[in-house]
């Protein structure tokens, strides 16, 4: 049993990938890796934290749906700040500037890794807003984005050395689901504070509430 569940959840992570990769083709990147990024996260987070596992295609084009457009402009987001920081990177004048924008670069590659969970788990709306709570959550969980982050590319430096097909199949569904675990640590701790009894020198949290149910 527990290897036919084990399985089961392997076949998941890979279909996930397939549609994000066919997503993302059919969108032209442009249009297609906001929304599909969105998804994957949606399902991973419902997954994960609620145990939900509903029929993949069918949640992932529901998802695809609910929030096209703020996930859409969420990508064009993160696309634009990552090519002027690239940009910036190798014509940079000085070595200064080359090294503030690799900083810069990590900062957006945390963003980028957290903020489409963050839209799926909680009740923040607004893309500003967005961006920073998932930049909060990837530096007050820093210890665990080292250590998924290590182990995401470990993992990937394998799979390419000795089976780059299988690298085809996970190569977006393993960072995904590597956040997914990080996302139910730090969420469920904010479920437990937000559920917990108040006591007296407690005053209204500033936290931000869990969303509720399969999808927007």
């Amino acid at each position: 049993m527990r290897l036919n569940l084990f399985l089961r959840a392997v076949y998941r992570v890979a279909y996930l990938n397939l549609l994000w990769i066919a997503t993302t083709a059919l969108g032209l990147v442009v249009f297609g890796i906001g929304p599909a990024s969105y998804a994957v996260a949606a399902y991973i987070d419902g997954w994960f934290r609620r145990g939900e596992t509903p029929p993949v295609t069918a949640a992932f084009i529901g998802h695809l749906r609910t929030r096209y457009w703020h996930a859409a402009a969420m990508g064009w987001i993160l696309l634009a700040a990552t090519a002027i920081i690239v940009t910036n990177i190798f014509t940079g004048s000085s070595w200064l500037l080359q090294f503030a924008n690799v900083i810069a670069l990590v900062v957006i590659s945390i963003i980028a890794s957290y903020v489409f969970a963050v839209m799926a788990a909680t009740d923040i709306r607004s893309i500003p807003r967005q961006i920073v709570a998932a930049l909060l959550i990837g530096i007050g969980s820093l210890h665990w984005t080292i250590v998924a982050a290590a182990a995401v590319v470990g993992i990937a430096w394998l799979l390419a050395t000795c089976a780059l097909p299988v690298l085809v199949m996970f190569g977006v569904g393993i960072p995904a689901a590597a956040v997914g675990f990080i996302t139910r640590i730090v969420f469920g701790q904010l479920d437990d504070a937000q559920t917990s009894p108040p006591t007296p020198r407690e005053t209204s949290p500033a936290h931000p509430h869990l969303a509720r149910g399969t999808s927007q």
